[in-house]
């Protein structure tokens, strides 16, 4: 149930406790669930990115959509705000996270919200393309 203004809160102990080279930012789903403002989102998502990349961390910013019972223009402010957050502050981004996985319910729990165990591989190769690049230039080793 988090949102991204209790993400906000705690994120600048997390940076100091972590010191991490990549920060992987995937809040918003709960502010666009309770219908909260998306400017109230971007400033928060801002905040953390402005803090990741103050201490040099790359970021990858994973984005959520919303059911469309939301009305389309919420939709379009709520998702646009991962573009323009994208484009202002040069981050890489996946547009959308759940990526084949939010319609099929095979995938998603029975609260039509979170996706399973076996959506994770799905998930992954959502993510990949994005965080493998940024794991490269940090020089970060992995296997694939």
């Amino acid at each position: 149930g988090e949102t991204s203004g209790g993400g906000a809160e705690r994120f600048a102990e997390i940076l100091k406790d972590r010191e991490p080279a990549i920060v992987l930012l995937e809040l918003g789903g709960n502010d666009g669930l309770r219908g909260l403002p998306p400017t109230q989102m971007r400033a928060n998502l801002a905040g953390m990115i402005e803090q990741s990349q103050a201490l040099d961390a790359e970021v990858l910013l994973l984005g959520i959509d919303i059911p469309p019972n939301y009305g389309q223009a919420y939709r379009d402010a709520f998702t646009s705000v991962y573009h323009s957050l994208t484009e202002e502050y040069d981050v890489a981004l996946v547009p959308f996270l759940l990526e084949g996985v939010a319609l099929n319910r095979e995938l998603m729990q029975s609260d039509g919200i979170h996706p399973t165990a076996d959506a994770q591989p799905i998930i992954l190769d959502n993510v990949w393309p994005a965080l493998a690049p940024l794991l490269d230039d940090a020089g970060i080793t992995y296997e694939e």
